[in-house]
């Protein structure tokens, strides 16, 4: 084995995250070497935000072309999958290639290395055969993989994750998904609006179990009216292939269909890291990380890894806070009261800081404003398609905004302004006086303002 090369500092993990982080170093004149065993660019561009969002987009512009009688005339609408899957391969993934990403890399003076890196010690690394010293330390930013549960047959069989059901040419007639969380939920409405069944089965009672309850309904309402059969409370208890997939279900039902989508959660990616020679538990589910990122003596963490939140925002977000406290140059520590979240339906549900029921558990006084959008000015004119609500949770005695969810058309969009309200602290009587533009989606928040200090 040759001698260890002296570095400033090693990044474990070339995603969103670790990219942010191993570039910057660089391009400010640190010696950084960047360590991915995949793909640089991690989980998003090539198999999560980027081209699932495409589908999405795909399938809501079939959905919107079938809204058009009643509003503008006839439509009629062919599905094709073809030109979905040459836009993901081709413009969002290059056929799942990272030369770009490499060179984007290496352009900013940082030096990359293809394989799988373990800590040997204190600040050292091991990738193949050669050994690295990180004078600086260590941030590791390996990701999450998607948890495959133990279910009895699952294992050897041909089942799909996320990533089987964006790299898909052609699509199934039929399709299970395991799991009603985001991803099990945007691949659903996507796959159906293209023609395949989908029957989604969800543990626990309701579909996006971590949101607001009204954001369960509006989402299975959703599912329902693309033809997506939703079975809240029970579980896969076995799961068969013979050509196609049996899932029997806890409740003694089979549901039968070709294809078979795990999407269940995610997991941090730290068994084989060798976390114990650096003082860390190698038994953790995610690295606990202090205000700037530090997970240990000359040891930072950021992204999926932390366990704040599987965003790309929020591993961009900790890169950030990383860069700046191995470079020494202050600024804000991290702030999680404002993390903002998407899940990318039709309509769109967007959320920030608190739920509701998370508020009361946290022993806040609480008061809640809600308004259905299409009870909004925008809601009424936009007519078909515009499901949804705007609801802001407030802590009474401070006088401020903790969280709020804003689900409908521009969801995501519109839950911008409560980010700012939220991670801000504005007092609620200056958003009172605010002037919200007429007729727009967002001026349903004034409306919901309202509702808030009346309840």
């Amino acid at each position: 084995m040759s001698e260890a090369r002296q570095v400033d500092v090693v990044v474990v993990g070339l995603g969103v995250g670790g990219e942010e982080v191993a570039g910057r170093l660089a391009a400010a004149g640190l010696n950084v070497i960047g360590v991915e065993n995949r793909l640089v660019g991690g989980e998003c561009p090539y198999w999560g935000c980027i081209p699932t969002k495409i589908m999405v987009r795909a399938g809501n512009a079939l959905a919107e072309a079938r809204r058009i009688p009643g509003l503008a005339g006839k439509s009629t609408v062919e599905p094709d999958w073809a030109p979905v899957a040459k836009r993901i391969r081709d413009e969002a993934t290059d056929d799942w290639n990272d030369k770009v990403a490499v060179d984007r890399f290496t352009g900013k003076g940082g030096t990359f290395v293809r394989g799988t890196a373990s800590i040997t010690a204190p600040g050292r690394i091991r990738v193949g055969d050669q050994e690295y010293a990180a004078t600086r330390g260590i941030v590791i930013a390996t990701g999450t993989v998607a948890v495959v549960p133990p279910i009895e047959g699952l294992s050897g069989t041909p089942y799909w994750t996320n990533r089987e059901a964006v790299e898909a040419a052609t699509l199934p007639e039929s399709m299970l998904v395991l799991g009603g969380g985001a991803i099990g939920c945007e691949l659903a409405q996507a796959y159906a609006r293209f023609g395949v069944a989908v029957t989604v089965i969800e543990g626990s009672t309701r579909v996006l179990a971590m949101e607001e309850p009204e954001s369960s309904e509006v989402a299975a309402a959703a599912l329902a009216a693309d033809g997506v059969r939703v079975v809240t409370g029970v579980r896969a208890q076995k799961v068969a292939h013979d050509g196609s997939f049996q899932v029997t279900l806890s409740d003694g039902s089979v549901l039968t269909g070709e294809k078979l989508l795990v999407a269940t959660g995610r997991a941090a990616r730290l068994g084989e890291l060798g976390l114990e020679h650096a003082g860390l538990d190698p038994a953790a589910r995610f690295l606990t990380t202090d205000e700037w990122m530090r997970a240990g003596e000359k040891v930072w963490a950021v992204g999926d890894v932390t366990g704040n939140g599987a965003f790309t925002h929020m591993a961009m977000y900790e890169a950030d806070v990383a860069v700046r406290d191995i470079l020494g140059q202050g600024g804000p520590a991290a702030d999680y009261r404002a993390r903002p979240r998407v899940t990318f339906l039709d309509p769109e549900i967007g959320a920030v800081g608190m739920t509701e029921q998370q508020a009361r558990d946290a022993g806040l006084n609480v008061r809640v404003g809600y308004v259905p959008l299409n009870q909004t000015s925008r809601g009424f004119i936009h007519g078909p398609g515009n499901e949804g609500f705007l609801k802001l949770i407030a802590d009474a005695d401070r006088g401020v905004l903790v969280g709020g969810t804003t689900a409908g058309q521009s969801g995501g969009e519109m839950i911008g302004a409560v980010s700012v309200a939220v991670h801000a602290e504005v007092p609620i009587s200056t958003l009172l006086s605010q002037i919200w533009a007429y007729p727009t989606f967002h001026r349903g928040l004034g409306d919901a303002m309202k509702a808030l200090v009346a309840s």
